[in-house]
């Protein structure tokens, strides 16, 4: 004999501030830090009264987190690689003496390699920024239909 916990329903309010937790976090295209902020400040308010707010509310905040994480190492690989092949072709006495310089000897062939490298960093950024939007909007209206959602590659800061 099977038996099955009763599903609780999640009430029209707690749904909907679900769901907004989740679109807060695109505040980061019109705010500084709105993915962070809002959400924040939206889960805050609600965690202690619903488990279902406290869900949602973890879940956007551990995406975020993980996309700043991977954000960064992205750019520790990128960053560093852009800055060495401008900076390889540049003598030093142009740089000391702040003389304008001339590009003579660059070569794409000698450079391809890591390059490649570097750009590919910038590809998956942007693929994940793309992949970013679209899951806030599908985590939000799992959130407004009353399921509870977890984001793919997240890592669990909040538990």
């Amino acid at each position: 004999m099977e038996t099955t916990t009763p599903l609780i329903m999640e009430t029209s309010s707690e749904r909907n501030t679900a769901a907004f937790t989740h679109l807060s976090t695109l505040t980061q295209y019109f705010i500084p830090f709105g993915n962070y902020i809002f959400p924040i400040l939206i889960w805050t308010s609600k965690k202690d009264k619903s488990e279902f707010v406290n869900h949602h509310g973890k879940q956007a905040l551990n995406f975020q987190l993980s996309l700043l994480l991977y954000t960064l190492a992205l750019a520790l690989i990128a960053i560093p690689i852009f800055v060495f092949v401008i900076f390889k072709n540049i003598p030093m006495n142009t740089i000391i003496h702040d003389e304008d310089f001339i590009l003579n000897n660059f070569n794409l062939g000698d450079n391809i390699g890591i390059l490649s490298i570097g750009v590919l960093a910038i590809l998956i950024f942007g693929m994940l920024k793309v992949l970013e939007f679209f899951l806030v909007i599908y985590a939000s209206i799992k959130a407004s239909n009353g399921e509870l959602y977890k984001y793919p590659l997240t890592i669990p800061f909040i538990k």
